[in-house]
């Protein structure tokens, strides 16, 4: 039997594959009060805003949101565990509760694929999301004190593998680091995803999505696309991209960098443009498919989709817009040392 990574591969040689679009808005548009999020749980804290939650008390609306993607056109979805680390969900008192949000979430995520291959015969993909937290291995967050740190690389790497573990546990395809804004955050993920992908006994394959801070391209600890992918690219993933940070009129530049370099398959799912006064998004399914669409110009992607902002609506929009579109054929790479700090460097042969 072809292996997971083997099959996408041969799927996006064939066509541009298309990746899920937010949950949040999603979520919010639910109108959900406390009592939705806490369910039946004893818990003291306020739970409203747990999104990842959901998935242990209103797992109805997880599948639903996941089918609604998938109807619109989506190869692939992605867990409701943006936020389901030790460290994000003590923010809600619920670190007890990791493994359980985890696990159930790839079991809803796993189900609406299923039923939707089913009835089309297309296959469909589980990306277990893993969001970046709200700690930073290389930034202090005390100005008076540059060399202070919250956390340790060993806590960092505990709190990913735990999350890793039940993941594949659930039954998720794929691990998928997104939202990256610390690159060393990021190698350290990507160290647990492959640890715990080794113990589990079957092949799960890596994605890795940065977000960028502005418009000069860089991720909050400094890094460019370049000097990221040099620095993440020890870890094979099948997938490198971009997500988030702009719309995709902003982040095409950055992207034809990424494409340019990164001898792998491309997946970048940008927001819906920037948020008005209100923090709200504006652009319009349409808009954003047509943006989307000047990226096939210079066959910028393998694998797109959308981030904040976008719905179902949108993600439909995308879905034609490429449904009939070259993908970007891989970049080779030629045997060279390739090396990190804020910029790239490439050692000569």
């Amino acid at each position: 039997m072809t292996d997971i990574a083997e099959q996408f591969r041969q799927l996006a040689a064939e066509r541009i594959l298309v990746f899920d679009g937010g949950y949040g808005t999603a979520i919010q548009n639910h109108g959900l009060g406390e009592r939705d999020y806490r369910g039946t749980l004893e818990l003291s804290d306020d739970q409203k805003g747990n999104n990842d939650l959901l998935s242990l008390t209103r797992p109805d609306i997880i599948e639903g949101i996941h089918t609604a993607y998938l109807e619109a056109g989506a190869d692939i979805v992605e867990t409701n565990t943006f936020s389901s680390t030790e460290i994000s969900q003590a923010d809600y008192g619920c670190e007890h509760l990791v493994r359980d949000i985890n696990i159930k979430s790839a079991e809803i995520a796993r189900r609406a694929c299923d039923k939707a291959e089913a009835k089309d015969g297309r296959k469909r993909f589980v990306a277990g999301s893993i969001g970046p937290t709200n700690k930073t291995l290389s930034l202090s967050p005390d100005v008076n004190d540059p060399g202070f740190r919250e956390i340790d690389f060993d806590y960092l790497k505990g709190v990913y593998r735990e999350q890793c573990d039940a993941l594949i546990a659930g039954g998720v395809d794929f691990l998928l680091i997104e939202t990256i804004f610390d690159t060393l955050n990021a190698k350290c993920a990507g160290m647990a995803a492959r640890e715990a992908t080794e113990a589990s006994g079957r092949d799960v394959p890596l994605m890795i999505s940065m977000t960028l801070t502005d418009l000069s391209g860089r991720n909050l600890s400094g890094h460019t696309v370049e000097a990221f992918w040099h620095a993440v690219r020890h870890l094979k993933p099948l997938t490198m991209g971009l997500n988030c940070s702009f719309g995709a009129d902003q982040l095409r530049p950055h992207l034809a960098m990424l494409a340019k370099e990164a001898d792998t398959l491309i997946m970048a799912y940008p927001n819906a443009g920037l948020p008005n006064e209100l923090g709200e998004y504006d652009e319009t399914p349409e808009q954003t498919a047509a943006l989307i669409g000047e990226w096939l110009d210079d066959s910028l992607v393998n694998i797109v989709g959308g981030c904040c902002g976008t719905t179902p609506e949108h993600i439909g929009a995308i879905a034609k817009t490429v449904e009939s579109a070259k993908p970007r054929a891989v970049a080779s790479s030629t045997v060279q040392t390739r090396l990190s700090g804020l910029e790239p460097f490439t050692m000569a042969a």
